[in-house]
């Protein structure tokens, strides 16, 4: 049996950490607690008879290279105690975490130290800063720990400063910043390892909504520049779509349910999944791409004013969208400015309406509505190369909000 020619197969996915039947239980009487489990008694009533607290139960996902993956759940789920045990400041009771296929489990103690100080760095809520350094002196910390000579850990950290937009304030006391500078602080220190893993255990919870807004507009730019594997806790639905390609949501010590935003909302497991997603922020969760549309009068511009007009008479439009032969996007020209070039008063290259607003199809809708409230026609929809892929109109994203 021959392949199809047209099927392309999958991209194989590259796994840079991967976690297999974790578990982890607190309190002595493990052996009983696991027998009580196997008998299918809850976590509540193992709890009052062993006193052992089950606070991650048989938990699998994988993490890809590049990519941030959000853990999301409510207090008590089980979410940081999986970020801990990824770094295995909490050695797991059982289950494997593999790094780039290897297990953890099997380092010798320098071994881990080296996966620690080189390979997986983590951001905590409560910031974790140094009070009696400067900036300079907490992003360099974890380099003057790895005996990184003073001229290459100043220099690296000066890089990490300016990428979290902290430039002029290396100098200062950390105790003068505010909550979301010393976040940023946190950040860039994590960043000066150059680690392969990204550890965020609900770094922003702290931070008032206006500042959390923000750097988590600066967490997507420091990893479309950086490209980090981020394993990201949060408790807030709306961040972790935001910030995930992947989301895992836990409850009771276990993932209900893996995926992308766009296919979990489409495709809840259970009403648990549900009840989570409809409290979520709709314009979080889409991107243009769900919503774009090929523009129904599109001429190319050596084609000019005739075509132009007959188009938008077909389509019943007041607009046409126009292109030069290589599908790069030039303007719009309006039914008012082609009556206008028809009667002489206007070339057709001035009646082209340039100043039009554009996108990119993985902009989040969130991003576009400011845009979309002041814009004459739909946003236009190009590719990195300035060709245009579609537009997505004033309509499409109020639909999304639904």
């Amino acid at each position: 049996m021959q392949n199809n020619p047209n099927t392309n197969p999958a991209p194989e996915r590259d796994i840079i950490l991967k976690v297999e039947h974790l578990t982890k239980m607190f309190g002595r009487r493990k052996s009983q607690a696991k027998e009580m489990q196997a008998k299918g008694r809850s976590r509540d009533d193992i709890l009052k008879e062993t006193g052992v607290t089950i606070a991650v139960d048989d938990v699998s996902f994988e993490a890809e290279r590049g990519k941030t993956f959000s853990l999301i759940g409510l207090s008590g789920s089980g979410k940081s105690t999986v970020v801990r045990c990824l770094n295995f400041l909490w050695q797991p009771t059982e289950g494997s975490i593999f790094f780039n296929g290897e297990n953890i489990a099997d380092y010798s103690p320098q071994q881990l130290m080296e996966y620690r100080r080189k390979h997986i760095s983590m951001v905590f809520q409560s910031f974790g800063l140094l009070s009696h350094r400067d900036v300079l002196d907490n992003v360099a910390y974890g380099l003057e720990i790895r005996g990184i000579d003073k001229k290459k850990r100043t220099d690296a950290a000066m890089r990490m400063i300016e990428m979290v937009n902290l430039k002029g304030w290396e100098n200062k006391n950390v105790g003068e910043l505010s909550g979301g500078m010393r976040q940023r602080v946190g950040i860039a220190r994590a960043l000066a390892n150059d680690p392969d893993i990204l550890l965020m255990d609900e770094p922003f919870s702290a931070l008032d909504p206006l500042v959390r807004r923000d750097m988590q507009f600066e967490m997507l730019s420091i990893q479309e520049k950086l490209n980090k594997t981020i394993i990201f806790i949060t408790h807030d639905i709306n961040e972790a779509f935001k910030l995930g390609d992947q989301v895992a949501i836990m409850r009771d010590g276990r993932i209900v349910q893996t995926d992308t935003p766009e296919n979990m909302t489409q495709n809840p497991a259970d009403d648990y999944v549900r009840d989570f997603i409809d409290s979520a922020d709709k314009a979080q969760i889409y991107y243009v791409k769900h919503f774009m549309q090929r523009p129904a009068c599109l001429i190319r511009q050596q084609e000019g004013v005739a075509l132009a007009l007959k188009q938008m008479r077909s389509n019943d439009l007041s607009s046409a969208y126009v292109v030069d032969n290589r599908m790069k996007f030039i303007g719009v020209i309006t039914l008012d400015n082609a009556f206008r070039v028809r009667a002489g008063e206007l070339s057709f290259d001035d009646a082209i309406v340039r100043d039009v607003p554009a996108t990119t199809r993985d902009t989040q809708i969130a991003d576009l509505i400011p845009l979309a409230s002041q814009a004459r026609f739909p946003i236009v929809v190009l590719d990195e190369k300035g060709r245009l892929e579609g537009i997505i109109s004033k309509a499409a994203i109020l639909t999304s909000l639904q």
